[in-house]
């Protein structure tokens, strides 16, 4: 379950870089009231922690990454 939680979050953070560096637009920050708000500190490291978590999953062996 942790997995799949980690995975969800890196793929919310990378549609939200992918606005960054495509039209300049932070998601993020603008559903969140900016860069600085509490919330989006928040979201922005727990985006970090999930991708930390998922550099894991490239070292685990035998092991099938989503299944239950």
């Amino acid at each position: 379950m942790l997995d799949r939680i980690a995975l969800l979050l890196t793929i919310i953070g990378s549609i939200n870089w992918g606005l960054v560096g495509i039209f300049g637009f932070d998601m993020v920050a603008w559903i969140c009231g900016g860069q600085g708000s509490i919330f989006a500190r928040i979201i922005y490291t727990l985006v970090a922690i999930a991708g930390i978590w998922c550099i894991s999953l490239l070292f685990r062996k035998n092991q099938r990454v989503l299944d239950d």
